[in-house]
């Protein structure tokens, strides 16, 4: 079975966050960790004006895929 891979970006006024798809391992620490911003039973599944910007960082941060990541967005 071939799954496509993608990456998606997702971004408020201060960062903006990448999702790959097909380097996701779906460990669940992402919506353990904040599941107002990442719910993959909603579209789109990461919401980025339901938590401040430093509550979505450390959660990124905690991704042990490296499936998200961020970037500020005046630094790209």
């Amino acid at each position: 079975m071939d799954i496509k891979k993608v990456t998606k970006e997702y971004s408020n006024d201060e960062i903006t966050v990448v999702w790959k798809s097909g380097k996701c391992i779906h460990s669940g620490n992402c919506f353990r960790n904040l599941l107002a911003v990442f719910n993959p039973g909603e579209r789109p599944w990461i919401k980025m004006d339901k938590a401040p910007t430093s509550a979505i960082i450390s959660t990124v941060e905690k991704c042990p895929s490296g499936a998200l990541s961020y970037y500020y967005n005046d630094k790209k």
